[in-house]
């Protein structure tokens, strides 16, 4: 337990979060695993999205020291991240119907490829369209999500439905209502986010048990290495060279 430190707190409702996802999405991080390394096994790509700081997880998968070659980036102008001026467009954009669809229409996603989509709220039209318009180019979907705001918000998707609602795979990250974790009689507002925290852990879980499904299946996991330890640039220029089509942030 903490020493009653604002950080202590912190740290225990980070802690606190991650074993209910250990304890309670186990089932279903290891049906995300599994889908990737099928996906992996077939020939197929993986992509991964996220808008605004839901992109911090995102990118935290793709060309990552340890991770899979094979993790795409799929990115959506002025929404990945917080470096579009002003910040609040990015924000506004996610509520746009039709970017998704113009987004996809134009990516390399093909039928065979898994597309992970990470919305916090799940409610905003990009990435509900997203997951509407990737399943019905055959891709299959792997939603990460707080599944609490569908019951506590309204839909911004003109479906009224939300990402959790389409796709092959949910991902329930527990985080609250509002993405704060601790209150303070002398703080106005809820503050101390986790969701970056906890959405990361997840991804990285998801990404250990496809590793471990391919290397079951006799498989060997494209995975890069480190380039600041001895042989890792000539060992991830083996994997590219051997997934290149595969790999697309390369071009």
């Amino acid at each position: 337990m903490s020493d009653g430190t604002l950080s202590g707190q912190f740290f225990d409702a980070a802690i606190g979060l991650l074993q209910r996802v250990r304890d309670e999405e186990a089932s279903s991080i290891e049906a995300a695993g599994n889908l990737l390394a099928d996906t992996v096994t077939a020939g197929g790509r993986l992509f991964a999205f996220g808008a605004g700081h839901s992109s911090l997880a995102a990118q935290d998968v793709v060309y990552r020291a340890g991770g899979l070659a094979l993790m795409n980036l799929l990115t959506v102008p002025g929404v990945v991240g917080v470096d579009v001026m002003p910040a609040t467009l990015g924000s506004a954009l996610e509520r746009v119907d039709g970017l998704a669809s113009a987004v996809l229409d134009c990516s390399p996603l093909r039928a065979g490829d898994a597309l992970v989509i990470i919305s916090l709220s799940g409610r905003n039209a990009l990435p509900v369209e997203m997951a509407m318009k990737a399943r019905a180019l055959g891709v299959r979907v792997i939603g990460v999500t707080s599944v609490a705001y569908a019951s506590e918000t309204s839909s911004r998707h003109v479906s009224g439905t939300y990402l959790k609602d389409h796709c092959d795979v949910v991902l329930d990250s527990k985080i609250a209502i509002g993405d704060a974790e601790l209150t303070l009689d002398t703080v106005p507002a809820p503050f101390a986010p986790a969701s970056t925290v906890v959405t990361s852990a997840i991804l990285q879980a998801v990404m250990a048990t496809a590793a471990g499904s391919l290397a079951d299946r006799g498989v060997e996991p494209p995975l890069l290495r480190s380039g600041n330890v001895d042989g890792g640039h000539e060992w991830n220029r083996r994997v590219f060279e051997t997934y290149g089509d595969r790999i697309h942030y390369l071009r």
